[in-house]
């Protein structure tokens, strides 16, 4: 039985999402990193209150798991939560290897399912970074005619419009059709605008389907701000995770005149929504060829943006960070490539803050201790890893011993917590997991296994950094059929989870 985010086991509590949760016995589980023993887990007021083997149950709702294992709920640190729910119904182009198997793909679509009057196709999921030929509006509009046509990449940082899509979004004279960055990031925007109520239910189900992976809560970095959204959505029954919300520089003043900061509990969320971090783009993306490094791309010498992309200036992005921290939000600080990377370690430094890089994907050397000695968190998502292999051997080539460096940040002391990035990766933390112990997928050669982690630091980047369960800590709970630490990278992939408990209360029931 599969038990839905609408809550059907129970309640959400006013701080933990527990308030209705059973008083529950969990008799004869073993304690993943805890040993072999099987235990019996008192769970009551959305806490684990006992772990001793042969408890009582005095009036408890008692289940036999026999023998499963059970560990702290899963965390995925960076997530876009309306992209994610809107990828699933896209056109998808991942299996494209040419601009030219993309744009047939959109045509065999559209005779298939001609869009509607006034409509827009829109398609994700492309990555031309090892294409042979490239995306151009000619090539679309060959197979869309007069029909809009918006495809996004995988990384979202760039869309390929055909003319008809390239007007409506006001560059219709556009050379070739891609958009990068900016541009890109506005009409992803405008062509995701759906109604409230369809846009509710799609992450409704999304939110189901993360809590039938054993996730308890999600970083919510949608790039428009969620906090009204998720309120919605909490009183309308989506209660399946808990949800760290996050907001950009153009919504920072509104978050602060509201009186939030990081961590406090969003109003009517019933605990289940907080004020999440500060997020900050400095740079763009491996995939976009705009992650702003050192060196410049292969191909691209002399071009002016050979180097990738550089949003601020140093002296602005410690502005940035100075007000948001002054004002109590931690920052979170997009940076790939290795000089954006050098230069949001630079502005923690001048700021003097705590914080995140997120996605870190690839560092000087340098720069590796200087993540320990700041306390800076390294928020990665190792999948993409298993993404980018073949597009970092060619556009890094040289670099790629420092590049997704996990095993390097956890030697040095840095803190990692493990995510998706969803869309880009499904948002599924055993995926993060696999690829960060394996560094491999479908097979193939570990790419760099020096940089592997092993299985217990993987889990406590993906459990908001509890490794184990223990007495007195929320009932934030995975029950899974096997152990995590002992399971191989295709097991992790495939994980069968039992159920998942949101403060106590069942938000996913296999048994």
């Amino acid at each position: 039985m599969t038990v839905g985010a609408v809550g059907a086991v129970g309640g959400v509590g006013a701080a933990d999402g527990a308030e209705e949760a059973r008083r529950t016995i969990l008799r004869d589980v073993r304690l993943v990193g805890g040993g072999p023993a099987p235990v019996d887990a008192l769970l009551d007021g959305g806490r684990v209150v006992a772990l001793a083997s042969g408890l009582p149950s005095d009036g408890a709702e008692v289940l036999d798991l026999g023998g499963r294992w059970l560990a702290p709920g899963l965390w995925d640190s960076h997530v876009h939560m309306d992209q994610w729910a809107l990828v699933r119904r896209r056109l998808d182009l991942s299996a494209a290897r040419s601009a030219a198997e993309a744009a047939s793909i959109v045509g065999e679509r559209l005779r298939s399912e001609p869009v509607e009057a006034g409509g827009t196709l829109v398609g994700y999921g492309f990555q031309d970074a090892l294409w042979p030929d490239a995306p151009s509006r000619a090539l679309l509009d060959s197979v869309a005619g007069d029909v809009p046509v918006v495809l996004v990449s995988n990384d979202l940082h760039s869309v390929w419009l055909d003319s008809s899509a390239l007007a409506r979004h006001g560059h219709a004279d556009h050379p070739t059709g891609l958009l990068r960055e900016q541009p890109a990031f506005d009409v992803s925007a405008a062509v995701s605008v759906v109604p409230d109520d369809l846009l509710d239910s799609w992450v409704g189900e999304a939110v189901d389907a993360a809590a039938a992976r054993g996730v308890v809560g999600v970083v919510d970095l949608e790039m428009t701000l969620g906090l009204d959204r998720w309120a919605r959505r909490v009183a309308g029954g989506t209660r399946g995770l808990r949800i760290r919300a996050g907001v950009y520089p153009r919504d920072l003043d509104a978050v602060v005149d509201r009186g939030l900061r990081t961590g406090d509990v969003v109003p009517g969320t019933g605990g289940l929504v907080t004020m999440g971090p500060f997020k900050i783009i400095t740079d763009g993306s491996l995939g976009t060829r705009t992650a702003w490094c050192h060196e410049p791309y292969p191909g691209l010498e002399g071009d002016p943006a050979a180097r990738g992309v550089r949003i601020y200036e140093t002296d602005e992005l410690v502005s940035w960070l100075h007000r948001s921290s002054s004002a109590g939000f931690v920052p979170a600080v997009h940076a790939i490539g290795d000089a954006a990377n050098a230069q949001a370690l630079d502005a923690f430094e001048r700021v003097g803050c705590g914080g995140s890089v997120e996605h870190a994907q690839l560092l000087d050397a340098r720069d590796v201790e200087r993540f320990a000695r700041l306390g800076v968190v390294a928020s990665v998502q190792p999948e993409h890893a298993m993404d980018d292999r073949d597009v970092a051997d060619r556009y890094w080539a040289g670099r790629t011993d420092r590049a997704y460096a996990f095993e390097s940040l956890v030697a040095a002391g840095v803190r990692l917590q493990l995510g998706s990035d969803a869309p880009v990766a499904p948002l599924d933390p055993w995926v993060a997991m696999a690829a960060a112990i394996s560094r491999s997928r479908d097979g193939r050669e570990p790419w760099h296994p020096e940089q592997r982690v092993v299985a217990s630091a993987a889990l406590a980047a993906s459990t908001d950094g509890r490794a184990m369960v223990e007495v007195g800590s929320v009932a934030d709970l995975v029950v899974t059929e096997v152990d995590p630490l002992a399971a191989s990278d295709v097991r992790l992939r495939g994980m069968p989870v039992s159920g998942t408990l949101l403060g106590g209360r069942w938000t996913h029931r296999d048994l």
